[in-house]
C-alpha cells in the first residue's frame, strides 16, 4: 500500500464501490424486487464514476495544500523552489516528497557539518592571530619599559632595545600586510597582470636579494643544473612572492649549512618549478594543513624566526588563481620539495 499510487487507490476505491453496490442490488433484486438489468449495470458504474471525480479533487485539494505547506517548509528563503501547482495523481507524489525531504535533511546536516568546521577554524584562526601578534607587542612593551626604567639613559642598552623594538614592530606590520592582502584575495578575484618573462632569472634576482640572510643561517642557494632562458606566462610579481616564500621557509627552517635548490622540468606547454630543502622534513599528519593560514608543524617554534605564517597560504591562491595547484612531498629528517607549475610562455 505504501508504494501505491494515489491514481491506483483512486480507482481501486471507485472500482470496490461500484462492484458492491453491484452485489447489493443483485440482493435485491434476487430477494425482494426484480430489478431492470439495464440499472444493475448503469447505477454501480455511475455510483463508482462520482465517487472517483468527487474523490480526485478532494485528494488532489488535500495533497496540494499539504505539500504547499511541506514545500515551503523545507525551502523557506530558497528560490527555485520546487512548485505544486499542477499535481498529476498518477505520479508517485508521496513518494517524491520523502525524497526530496530527505535530500533536504540530508544538505542540512551537510550545512551543518561545514559551518562547525567553518566556526572551529575560526577560533583557531583568531587564537593563532592572537599568538602571532602577542610576541611582538609583549617584545615591545618590555623594551619600553626598560627604556622607561632607565635604560634610556644607559647608552650600551638604549639604541639595542630600541633596534630590538623596531624589529618586533616590522614584524607586525608584516603579519598585517599579509593578512590584509589574504583578506582581500578572500573577498575578490586575485587579479593577473601576465606577461612573459624567464622565470629562471627570477630565481636568481631572488637568490640575490635573500643572499645575506641565507649566509646568516649557513644555507647555500642554487639551481640544481645550469638552465638555459625558461620562458613562462604568469604574474611575474606574485609569482615572484611565491618563491620568495618559499626560499624563506627553507632559510628560516633548514639545517645550518644546508642547501636550497631550485629546479626546472618542461613537458609540453608545461613548466615546473621544485624548490627543495634538506631541512628537518614534516610529517605525514602536517602536510595536509601545511597551506592553512599561521599553521605551524612545530608549535614550539620561536615565533619571532620565519615569516607571518600566511606566507603558504598567500602562494597557494596566487598559484589556483593561475590555474595551477601548489604541492609538498616531504620525509622527516631529509627534507621538503614544494612543487608547482606554470604555463610555458612565447619568447
Amino acid at each position: 500500500m505504501r508504494n501505491l499510487r494515489p491514481i491506483t487507490l483512486l480507482l481501486g476505491g471507485s472500482a470496490i464501490i461500484g462492484a458492491t453496490l453491484f452485489a447489493f442490488m443483485l440482493l435485491i433484486n434476487y430477494t425482494y424486487v426484480e430489478l431492470d438489468p439495464l440499472l444493475l449495470l448503469i447505477i454501480p458504474t455511475i455510483a463508482a464514476g462520482v465517487t472517483y471525480i468527487v474523490f480526485y479533487f478532494f485528494i488532489k485539494y488535500f495533497i496540494t495544500e499539504r505539500l504547499r505547506v511541506l514545500y515551503r517548509s523545507i525551502r523557506t528563503g530558497k528560490s527555485g523552489g520546487k512548485s505544486v501547482k499542477h499535481i498529476n495523481l498518477s505520479d508517485d507524489i508521496i513518494g517524491n516528497a520523502e525524497l526530496d525531504a530527505q535530500r533536504w535533511t540530508d544538505a542540512q546536516v551537510e550545512e551543518i557539518s561545514s559551518l562547525k568546521e567553518q566556526a572551529a577554524f575560526r577560533r583557531e584562526f583568531l587564537g593563532n592571530l592572537a599568538h602571532e601578534l602577542k610576541t611582538p607587542v609583549f617584545s615591545i612593551q618590555g623594551y619600553i619599559l626598560t627604556l622607561l626604567e632607565g635604560g634610556l639613559e644607559d647608552k650600551t642598552v638604549n639604541r639595542k632595545f630600541l633596534e630590538r623594538a623596531s624589529k618586533a614592530t616590522d614584524r607586525m606590520s608584516a603579519i598585517l600586510e599579509d593578512l590584509d592582502q589574504l583578506t582581500k584575495i578572500g573577498i575578490n578575484d586575485v587579479q593577473l597582470d601576465l606577461t612573459n618573462f624567464d622565470i629562471k632569472e627570477l630565481v636568481q634576482d631572488l637568490f640575490e636579494d635573500l643572499e645575506m640572510t641565507a649566509k646568516k643561517n649557513g644555507i647555500k642557494l642554487k639551481f640544481i643544473r645550469e638552465y638555459t632562458p625558461i620562458i613562462v606566462r604568469a604574474d611575474r610579481g606574485k609569482i615572484g612572492q611565491v618563491i620568495t616564500n618559499l626560499l624563506n621557509n627553507s632559510i628560516a627552517y633548514g639545517n645550518k649549512k644546508g642547501t636550497t635548490q631550485v629546479r626546472f622540468d618542461s613537458i609540453d606547454d608545461i613548466v615546473t618549478i621544485e624548490v627543495s630543502d634538506d631541512g628537518l622534513g614534516i610529517g605525514a599528519a602536517d602536510l595536509s594543513r601545511l597551506f592553512e593560514r599561521f599553521y605551524r608543524v612545530e608549535k614550539s617554534r620561536n615565533r619571532n624566526e620565519g615569516g607571518s605564517g600566511l606566507g603558504l597560504a598567500i602562494a597557494k591562491h596566487f598559484i589556483e588563481a593561475h590555474g595551477q595547484t601548489i604541492n609538498v612531498r616531504s620525509t622527516l629528517g631529509v627534507g621538503s620539495t614544494f612543487t608547482f607549475s606554470l604555463d610555458r610562455g612565447k619568447r
